[in-house]
């Protein structure tokens, strides 16, 4: 009896060092996917040897570049004792969107606003690179618009009047102009913009951790900069400002630099 017992309690304390830093993660490990991890509150997490924020009750995220093809290193550290993942990163296929008859400009911006293009590229660069200590992110994401029809998806090729071109980042939604448009989920407004050139009426909202999404070719925008907003609520309208070719929106998803599809917080 005393042996069972001793067995027992070596198989309890064997099962609580061996869970101390249990992982787990919500989210398939493939090209341009949004990662949610949860750990033990207090544990250090670090992906690809870059520390990332950990919320009060264990919450992090990370995303992976639509031509990732290394695996990801997940590294937990949690009282002295170190763990380390490693998660093998699917291909994906990604399909060729063919756009022609566009005004020239629509391909190939004329010198003269290059300038305007490298201030919204950094208006835009500096919210994405907010790292606040929001964790809204753990949460559930709404779409954007009730009616639509999807006409643009996330990492397909574009090619414009026969040009091959950067690939397309994000989900387009077609509706009418005007079309009222909701925020996917709670965050804070780091910027608000009319005239981009190539995005229109922009917002980027704050999820914290890095994770933001981006709402392009608005036609009006009812939010401002530094402004709390809640999931549901109505941030603007649709519309077919900047580089459009007609009223859609374009949404964005990303952590930090890195690019994701946000279909894959559209759960």
């Amino acid at each position: 009896m005393k042996i069972i017992k001793f067995i027992l309690i070596v198989q309890f304390i064997s099962y609580f060092f061996s869970s101390l830093n249990a992982v787990e993660f919500e989210g398939n490990f493939k090209q341009g996917s949004f990662i949610l991890g949860k750990t033990k509150p207090k544990a250090k997490i670090f992906i690809d040897n870059k520390e990332v924020k950990v919320s009060k009750d264990g919450y992090f995220a990370f995303g992976l570049d639509r031509d990732r093809k290394n695996n990801v290193v997940i590294k937990s550290i949690l009282k002295g004792k170190e763990e380390i993942y490693q998660k093998k990163v699917f291909k994906r296929e990604y399909k060729i969107q063919r756009i022609d008859g566009l005004p020239s400009k629509q391909v190939t911006p004329p010198p003269e606003v290059y300038e305007q293009i490298k201030k919204d590229n950094k208006l835009i660069g500096e919210a994405r690179s907010i790292n606040s200590s929001y964790d809204f992110f753990k949460n559930k994401f709404i779409y954007p618009i009730d009616e639509y029809i999807i006409t643009g998806v996330y990492g397909s090729q574009r090619i414009l009047n026969g040009k091959p071109r950067r690939p397309h980042y994000g989900i387009d939604f077609h509706a009418a102009e005007g079309t009222p448009v909701k925020a996917m989920m709670d965050g804070e407004v780091t910027l608000a913009e009319n005239n981009m050139y190539f995005t229109g009426g922009t917002i980027i909202f704050d999820h914290g951790h890095g994770i933001s999404t981006l709402f392009m070719h608005m036609k009006d925008i009812h939010v401002k900069v530094g402004q709390k907003i809640k999931r549901g609520q109505i941030v603007g309208t649709l519309g077919q400002s900047g580089r459009a070719t007609g009223p859609h929106l374009d949404i964005r998803l990303n952590w930090f630099d890195v690019k994701l599809d946000p279909k894959t917080i559209l759960k």
